[in-house]
């Protein structure tokens, strides 16, 4: 089958041909329908090398994926060939406190794992094939009736790793408050969608480019804000001098940080959610009383079900631009060059 592979760190992926994946005792091939691309790919790419993260290529991209069960192993129940399923992307032990509740992305034992890794896709092989071998069936996840495979992968990352920083800030976004989401991109955008959805907060949306400007009033942001200079004032200005309940930095830069900090409402938080190499000093008097700061990494099983749903509702739908195997490296290009609108699809 062919397949985009990652040689090693560094490097430019390649197609090539490979081995279709076999099941063994409790495992699944699902046969890939639909397969996202990744701005986290172009830091496998170009930014990791060895001793990075714990493991090394070469390994098949594509860690959002979804499409049909194709084959299952000894011990397999609850699945039937066809069926439509996407894939949870985390792979942990299993057997830990965290995974045993679906927090897999939180595994506090990966050695532990059969296969230790990040994911598909991270690691182990992903989407980018017509096949992906999963290592447990616990790993797929039903589609909700209305959920198509190209609708429904971008939603296992683009989808769950904003609605995992979203939902554990609810109790911060009843009437009347504000939350802001820097950076409309891939998931930046699907966040506006799931802060309209899920909550009754208004919604500011702050971007360097009016393009992604215009995806954030279509998703539902009430206010959109170019950033500059004053925009940590432009919002404190819209909130009456409070600044906002939630900050979603979806970049992760020095610069978005700093803006965070300097927006965010008493009591507040702040949730770092891009992986953009800045840093935030933190000192008694840097950021507002009581603001909490945090990193989150992609979403547990649970809450990748409730996406899933929201998706099969029409709450939820990530803007996509679907290219051919082939084409891949396209996605990757136009996603490095800020040319990509949304989210990029490979439909093997």
């Amino acid at each position: 089958m062919r397949a985009l592979r990652l040689p090693d760190w560094r490097t430019d992926p390649e197609l090539v041909e490979a081995d279709e994946p076999k099941p063994g005792p409790g495992q699944v091939v699902v046969k890939i329908g639909a397969a996202g691309a990744c701005h986290s790919d172009l830091h496998l790419m170009h930014d990791f090398e060895a001793g990075t993260v714990p493991w090394n290529p070469p390994f098949i991209l594509g860690h959002e994926n979804a499409g049909w069960v194709h084959a299952v192993g000894a011990g397999v129940t609850g699945l039937e060939i066809g069926q439509p399923v996407a894939v949870y992307g985390p792979w942990g032990c299993g057997t830990c406190a965290r995974c045993r509740v679906g927090a897999e992305n939180y595994c506090e034992n990966p050695a532990a794992a059969p296969v230790p890794s990040g994911g598909g896709g991270l690691g182990l092989d992903g989407g980018m094939a017509k096949y992906e071998l999963v290592p447990a069936a616990r790993l797929v996840v039903p589609l909700p009736e209305g959920l198509d495979a190209v609708q429904a992968a971008p939603l296992t990352d683009a989808g769950l790793t904003p609605y995992h920083a979203i939902r554990r800030s609810w109790p911060k976004l009843p009437p009347g408050s504000t939350a802001v989401v820097i950076g409309v991109g891939g998931l930046g955008h699907v966040g506006v969608q799931i802060l309209k959805a899920t909550t009754a907060t208004r919604v500011i949306a702050v971007d360097t480019r009016d393009e992604a400007l215009r995806l954030a009033e279509e998703c539902g942001a009430d206010l959109t804000l170019r950033s500059g200079e004053s925009t940590a004032e432009e919002i404190r200005s819209a909130t009456g001098g409070r600044g906002a309940d939630v900050v979603l930095d979806f970049v992760g830069a020095d610069g978005t940080l700093r803006l965070g900090a300097a927006a965010a409402r008493t009591l507040g938080d702040l949730t770092i959610v891009g992986i953009g190499g800045g840093s935030l000093p933190v000192g008694f008097f840097s950021v507002p009383y009581e603001v909490s700061i945090q990193t989150t990494y992609w979403g547990s099983r649970p809450e990748l079900i409730e996406v899933l749903e929201l998706g099969a509702q029409g709450l939820v739908r990530p803007k996509t631009t679907t290219f051919k195997l082939d084409d891949a490296m396209q996605a990757y290009h136009q996603m490095q060059d800020g040319t990509l609108e949304g989210r990029a699809v490979i439909v093997p």
